[in-house]
């Protein structure tokens, strides 16, 4: 159905586009037609100690405003993360700040975390229980005099309410955010993380979403200080500002970051290299390129516990859950495997 849909889809302004699909779910116009899989033991894993029926999220990004994360329950995802969320409501980057590459299956976006602001959102999420588990996103202010603060301030307010809270260092459309990613600043970012948990009393897990962009040096530096922090899960990865060479669409040089197909490899060997370093004291949430069960397939041989979609769900349609679940429980049985964590780290590249 989606497919016959898409052509006209395709025709409204990718942001415009969004907006519309946040209220159809809002109004529950979209269904898990396609969901035939619920439930089912080969796919059920746990996350930060609670039961997931599945692995497969839906990434920050989505729904920033926490707007809609029971529907994409119903839709069968695993987990929803919000976000990002920033201390007070922005506007974000100019518009028009979204393009859809069609051609390469990839987004590029310079959204520049537009949010509702953290107040708006803690309260609709205070008034909408939640029904799986719940990640909230948070990063800066891009106007903020002290932006590490502004990390605190997400923790403090979404830590009674989220099931995890992620901290977003890797997004290339607030400019200098990407520094965080240099030893001195995150040490001192994540000491402070754990100090405010402390401070609060609270086991809440905590999440890095790095960029895609880090050099080898800084893949060494940054598993020693995530395990130094007492992190427990790092997502890999965010948008790229680089990896433009082989895409086909005109709007290829589009400033912003880069989502969907043309990342995945890049996004795998960053899988594969961090669990070689982290040998599992850290879970990977897997990001970028997750479009189909051989997709997240792929990325739970490199190492990823999870994975995470989005762009994914623009070109495959809103059942895209049910799907991947569909063709990953048909990889695994023809594999001959009982649950999919049996082949999480049996394929690794140097």
């Amino acid at each position: 159905m989606y497919s016959n849909l898409r052509s006209l889809i395709f025709k409204i302004d990718p942001e415009r586009a969004h907006f519309l699909a946040i209220q159809s779910l809002k109004l529950n116009l979209v269904s898990n037609i396609f969901d035939e899989n619920k439930n089912d033991p080969i796919l059920k894993t746990k996350l930060f100690n609670q039961d997931l029926d599945n692995p497969i999220g839906i990434a920050a990004g989505f729904d920033k405003n926490a707007e809609v994360y029971n529907p994409l329950f119903k839709l069968g995802f695993g987990f929803v993360e919000v976000g990002t969320v920033t201390p007070l409501k922005q506007y974000g980057n100019e518009k028009p700040r979204v393009f859809r590459l069609v051609e390469d299956q990839a987004l590029i976006n310079r959204l520049g975390f537009n949010n509702h602001g953290s107040d708006t959102i803690l309260n609709r999420i205070k008034l909408n229980k939640k029904l799986g588990v719940l990640g909230v996103n948070v990063g800066p202010n891009k106007d903020s005099n002290d932006r590490l603060n502004d990390y605190l301030i997400g923790l403090e307010k979404f830590s009674e309410v989220a099931d995890y809270i992620t901290i977003n260092i890797s997004s290339p459309n607030t400019e200098n955010l990407r520094n965080f990613h240099d030893e001195n600043k995150l040490k001192e970012l994540l000491k402070s993380i754990l100090e405010k948990k402390k401070q609060l009393k609270t086991e809440i897990p905590v999440a890095v979403k790095i960029s895609p962009d880090i050099n080898e040096n800084q893949i060494d530096l940054i598993s020693e200080i995530l395990l130094e922090n007492e992190i427990s899960a790092i997502i890999i990865s965010n948008t790229s500002e680089a990896s433009r060479e082989t895409l086909q669409n005109i709007q290829r040089h589009q400033k912003g970051g880069l989502s969907g197909k043309p990342i995945e490899k890049k996004s795998n060997l960053l899988i594969s290299k961090f669990y070689n370093l982290i040998k599992g004291k850290i879970k990977i949430i897997g990001v970028g390129g997750v479009d189909s069960g051989k997709a997240a397939y792929d990325k739970f041989l490199l190492g990823a516990d999870y994975v995470q979609l989005y762009t994914g769900m623009v070109f495959q349609g809103p059942n895209i859950a049910g799907m991947i679940k569909k063709d990953l429980k048909e990889l695994l049985i023809r594999d001959g495997v009982k649950n999919f964590t049996e082949i999480v780290g049996n394929k690794t590249v140097s």
